[in-house]
């Protein structure tokens, strides 16, 4: 029998160094710092490939884009999210939505949820309501609440017709 929906978790973490900029979401965030990454870093992007990519089975964002291909050097997130979208795609696998929490300490991402659910909503071709974005701090706690890097969690639902 042949689930006709799947779920599928995603991790990631990025060390936050100064003067780096900060995409998180989809968007730019104005910050002292910012990832150190092969790519723009945005974890929260990386996580929910990982979340849509596990729960069809395919392996994660390493697997696809491995940071040691030049060509996936500085490149926005989005494009890799898109990527993925056509991935499952190809197995006929459809968003049912995503859901992302992301533990850093400063800056404060409340004001900045809305823009990130519309950017990651407008890269997987969903509408916003298919899309959540929460923002938690570790109350100071371990290397996020250091503000020495930023983890998020994903899950994602996807189904085929």
């Amino acid at each position: 029998m042949d689930c006709k929906f799947r779920i599928g978790h995603g991790y990631d973490v990025h060390q936050l160094r100064e003067g780096l900029p900060l995409f998180l979401g989809g968007i730019q965030i104005p910050f002292e710092k910012g990832f150190v990454a092969h790519s723009d870093g945005d974890v929260a992007i990386h996580a929910i490939c990982d979340a849509l990519l596990g729960a069809a089975a395919m392996g994660d964002i390493g697997l696809h884009f491995p940071d040691t291909a030049a060509k996936w050097g500085g490149i926005d997130s989005k494009i890799l999210l898109r990527k993925v979208v056509e991935l499952i795609g190809t197995k006929g696998y459809q968003i049912g939505n995503v859901d992302c929490t992301i533990r850093m300490q400063r800056p404060k991402l409340r004001p900045h949820i809305d823009a990130m659910r519309h950017a990651l909503a407008e890269a997987m071709g969903v509408d916003d309501d298919r899309v959540s974005v929460k923002a938690t701090t570790t109350e100071r706690l371990g290397f996020e609440g250091r503000e020495e890097g930023v983890s998020v969690s994903a899950v994602a639902l996807i189904y085929q017709e």
